[in-house]
């Protein structure tokens, strides 16, 4: 007996199907297949032959594949029973549910006493699948892994694109070519993790990131994940992604696997992108008020670290409004004995050595600037050298003889009065204080991965956004080291990196934007010279650089010279002239041919207006520019072209390309055929051009 199941949108339909009540596998996805498709003809369709050497059939590479059945890979369930004995576990089929959008497929191990649960929901606005599986079980078990409904990979793909990284080097891309084994990632940190993002992209041959098929995967965790891209030795292909391998460290009867998001593109990464963006802002971001603009925030840590006092904050918040600051966010160093980053971390009680009259004249100060006061916040982590941890040794994670981060340890986020403990500390500066905004920081890996560590979190920050709805949170991690769509549940900006350095942010914000929109992308004007780089870079690029994200400061601006205010206020009023619509816009990627200009061009939602952001990190190898395409235009549609900075056109660019002198109005077809032509420039500077319906 043959079942089946399939889910639709516009774009793709995902089919499912399932033999002799065995679990079931996926058999198609892609491009949208006709209403009248006939799936079981698509099931049998999908059967591989045997020849010699193999066994008389295929297993079946299934939404969780079975060791008990002879496959070949990478299982997609490992566990023991409660005496260690290790469990094979033999599906078959229980029950479906669904809607027109959605799937629930539950399959039964009786002897094992297990039920497996796949579930699938489509969203026919983004394109979106959400894959999630969850295992129940009799009696306690020991779970090591349980993947996320697992999906093949195409055949005809010749390489996968992750993503690694580094502090102050977050969302580098890398490609492995397809090959006999397995590409296996784990991230053991216990957060998201600077060096292991939980995304992979699948191009087809010949896919651009403008054209061709891409398959997209995101997996939201914030605990640590696995990742196995596997190529069998028969030649089928499969993804997985789950929490890190023998995370669940006690035995328990019912586990779950954190959503993986995924997403099948006909044109090109910049299709997954979009729908990364608009599903991420769309459907799982609650801004807590909706219709407000995002604000200019300035942050005042690269200013004065820990030295913390109040005539100086008051300066920097006055500097700070004149150039055009809504938001001032005060950092690292305002709770008691706080003065450097070796102690007092979990003491959340406001320094009176340093505000005598507690954060109110601050507050009060900021307010009459008519800017909102944001907050710094490191909850899960405490100094041994803290009153708290001398008080409570015994919340600390992990063995007394560990080595620390940053002279920190972590809080075990499992265990109920720890959560308590935070929640009320939290609460009292928020009760006490007009505050809308935390910056929710985790600089330090965990001693060793715990998922219950992250389900802690996730308690104690929903219990936080239940008390107090209208304040928004940042996740920070050392920079971006908890980015992922879970912890944007709960939380409404990333901190993309510690670097501020526009070069290098440059590249980050390019990667990133495959899966983050601009909404949530904090992306911060820092000082004449990087605090992370050394590097000296020009307050334009600067500026722009910051002005394509969630625009900010993160410098001290009593060190800007008069022209150098300058340029900042006007990127800064262009950026609040703007933002709305770029609120909504999608972010698309640019296929330069230089490969020194970073380019990307953010598309209005309704596609009347765009503007694209073209960065020269190197010097080019040719002498002249090469002309930039662009994408998603309507080919037969007029557009008006400006060169927003034109004044920057430096003393060696000699000649008078149109752009350089005035605006033209052009075809889109010549727009993504031909591309703009725009004037020479030094590496470290940007183009900004913006187009309109003529």
């Amino acid at each position: 007996m043959i079942r089946c199941w399939r889910l639709d949108d516009a774009r793709q339909s995902l089919v499912l199907g399932s033999r002799d009540d065995c679990l079931a596998e996926v058999v198609y996805w892609g491009a949208r297949l006709p209403d009248n498709e006939d799936l079981e003809t698509i099931y049998r369709a999908n059967e591989l032959d045997v020849t010699g050497g193999m066994l008389d059939a295929n297993p079946e590479l299934s939404v969780c594949p079975e060791a008990s059945r002879s496959f070949p890979g990478q299982p997609g369930l490992v566990l023991r029973d409660g005496s260690g004995a290790p469990l094979l576990p033999r599906f078959r089929f229980s029950a479906d549910t669904g809607s027109e959008n959605a799937l629930s497929l539950s399959f039964r191990d009786e002897a094992n006493g297990l039920t497996y649960t796949a579930s699938f929901a489509i969203d026919t606005a983004t394109h979106i699948i959400e894959a999630r599986a969850v295992l129940e079980t009799d009696q306690p078990t020991h779970l090591h892994w349980l993947s996320s409904p697992v999906f093949p990979a195409p055949q005809l793909s010749d390489e996968m694109i992750d993503f690694s990284g580094r502090w102050c080097g977050e969302f580098q891309m890398n490609r492995t070519p397809w090959s006999p084994g397995i590409r296996s990632r784990e991230n053991r940190t216990g957060r998201t993790g600077h060096e292991h993002f939980p995304g992979l992209l699948v191009p087809c041959r010949g896919a651009t990131d403008t054209s061709g098929d891409v398959y997209g995967f995101h997996y939201a965790w914030s605990g640590g994940h696995g990742m196995a891209a596997e190529e069998m030795p028969d030649g089928r292909r499969q993804v997985q992604f789950g929490h890190a391998s023998g995370t669940e460290t006690a035995p328990d009867t019912r586990f779950e696997t954190g959503s993986l998001y995924a997403v099948y593109s006909c044109d090109g990464i910049n299709g997954c992108a979009v729908a990364f963006q608009r599903h991420l802002r769309d459907q799982i971001v609650t801004f807590p008020k909706p219709g407000r603009a995002r604000p200019v925030h300035y942050n005042c840590w690269e200013a004065i670290y820990f030295n913390h006092n109040l005539p100086e904050l008051k300066a920097l918040a006055d500097e700070a409004a004149e150039l055009g600051a809504e938001r001032f966010v005060l950092d690292d160093g305002w709770f008691v004995n706080r003065d450097d980053d070796t102690r007092a971390l979990s003491d959340w009680y406001v320094d009176p050595r340093k505000f005598p009259d507690g954060l109110g004249p601050l507050i009060d100060h900021v307010h009459r600037r008519d800017m909102s006061f944001g907050i710094w916040f490191e909850p899960e982590m405490i100094n041994p050298d803290s009153d708290t941890f001398r008080k409570h040794p015994d919340w600390a994670l992990g063995d007394g003889d560990q080595i620390l981060g940053r002279q920190q340890r972590v809080l075990n986020m499992a265990l109920p009065e720890v959560r308590d403990f935070l929640f009320e500390r939290i609460a009292e500066v928020l009760e006490n204080h007009p505050i809308d905004y935390i910056k929710w920081d985790h600089n330090r890996v965990l001693p060793q991965p715990d998922a219950a560590q992250t389900r802690g979190t996730y308690q104690l920050i929903d219990r936080l956004r239940e008390a107090y709805p209208l304040t928004e949170i940042e996740s920070c991690a050392s920079g971006g080291a908890r980015i992922d769509f879970e912890i944007l549940r709960r939380t409404h900006r990333v901190w993309l990196s510690d670097s501020n350095d526009a070069i290098e942010r440059l590249a980050m914000q390019h990667n990133a934007a495959i899966f983050l929109p601009m909404a949530v992308t904090g992306s911060h004007v820092g000082p004449r010279v990087c605090h992370t780089s050394g590097r000296t870079i020009d307050i334009r690029f600067r500026a722009w650089v910051a002005a394509q994200r969630h625009m900010g400061f993160e410098l001290d601006p009593r060190e800007l010279t008069a022209a150098e205010a300058s340029v900042l206020k006007d990127v800064t009023r262009w950026w609040k002239d703007n933002r709305d619509w770029m609120f909504n816009a999608d972010i698309l990627r640019l296929e330069s041919a230089d490969p020194a200009v970073i380019a990307e061009q953010q598309l209005a939602r309704d596609g009347d207006r765009f503007v694209v952001f073209a960065g020269k990190q190197q010097s080019s190898q040719q002498i002249a520019p090469r002309p930039l395409r662009l994408t998603r235009l309507n080919r037969s549609a007029m557009y008006r072209i400006e060169l927003r900075n034109r004044g920057d056109a430096p003393g060696l660019s000699r000649g008078d390309p149109l752009l350089k002198s005035a605006g033209m109005t052009v075809s889109g077809g010549y727009l993504m055929n031909h591309g703009l032509t725009l004037p020479w420039s030094f590496p470290e500077t940007m183009w900004v051009i913006e187009g309109k319906l003529a």
